[in-house]
């Protein structure tokens, strides 16, 4: 078995609040999206984007779980261990409880995290099991873990609901609160992102990872071009079709993976990965970040 790679973020975490450096201090959150805090900070001030998450939440948990968990298969020490491993490491890099696990028959690479901030459990496909290397996957949990550890998980739950099983007259009532949910997830998955690399323990990893997403096929993550990949970003730039991206809950791949690297270049990747000394504040980090994601201007 590849090994997973080993980042002690939780024991960054505690040297920076002990003083041996000043960036961090004690915030185990200072990896998230300031974009993200920011507007998770203003749901918590607007009532119908509060009363519909509620609303979504209640409703998932009594119809939505079912349906998701009844033919998934949960991961365990005894069921499937090689993936209960790679999800213990990425929950002790971030300092969270393990979470519940469940390998979900889908040809489709994706992955997702329900439920609540205090009872959540993670879907994994079955085709990311097939295409990635251990490696590779330990970014993906670690990302859903970033959902967890961010206590992102009610947000997206209501999210899902609100998109995908509610009534069409649920749906059309809640249509404001989807509206900013759908914003705010795109910041979200920022966040996430810069947990998968810090489980990780490096930038290229989730970046391969974001780009096999993009290309979906084995015979070609060989000749992928990673470089060649993310210039591409720049053919939408002044395109009228990329406000089609203001109704997605995720920014483009392309987007994503130059984030990332954006990531990579903080002072706080840099000390938490063990490259030395350097880098960017992450205030400068979320500003070159904005820029990149942005769709409008």
């Amino acid at each position: 078995m590849a090994r997973v790679a080993e980042l002690d973020f939780e024991g960054f975490v505690r040297r920076r609040a002990s003083g041996r450096s000043g960036e961090l201090a004690d915030d185990a959150h200072a990896y998230a999206y300031a974009a993200d805090r920011a507007t998770r900070a203003t749901f918590e001030r607007l009532k119908p984007v509060e009363l519909a998450v509620a609303a979504g939440v209640r409703a998932f948990q009594h119809v939505g779980r079912a349906k998701l968990l009844g033919n998934a298969v949960r991961v365990g020490p005894r069921q499937f261990p090689r993936v209960d491993a790679i999800a213990g490491s990425c929950a002790k890099t971030l300092g969270i409880a393990p979470p519940t696990l469940y390998v979900v028959n889908s040809p489709q690479l994706n992955a997702g995290t329900y439920g609540t901030n205090q009872e959540s459990f993670m879907l994994l496909n079955s085709a990311l099991i097939d295409h990635f290397s251990d490696e590779e996957l330990a970014s993906v949990v670690g990302h859903e873990c970033g959902h967890i550890h961010n206590s992102h998980v009610v947000y997206l739950t209501a999210l899902h609901y609100l998109t995908r099983t509610a009534s069409l007259f649920v749906r059309g009532l809640a249509l404001p609160a989807v509206l900013a949910l759908q914003a705010w997830s795109r910041r979200a998955e920022i966040t996430s992102d810069r947990a998968a690399a810090l489980c990780a323990g490096n930038i290229e990893t989730p970046v391969r990872a974001l780009a096999k997403l993009a290309l979906g096929s084995k015979k070609l993550y060989e000749e992928l071009d990673l470089d060649e990949f993310v210039t591409q970003g720049a053919d939408v730039k002044g395109n009228f079709g990329r406000f089609g991206e203001l109704f997605d809950t995720h920014p483009w791949l392309v987007k994503r993976v130059l984030a990332l690297r954006a990531f990579g270049e903080s002072a706080l990747f840099r000390a938490a990965a063990g490259l030395g000394e350097g880098g960017l504040p992450m205030a400068a980090v979320d500003e070159n970040v904005h820029e990149l994601i942005k769709v409008v201007g």
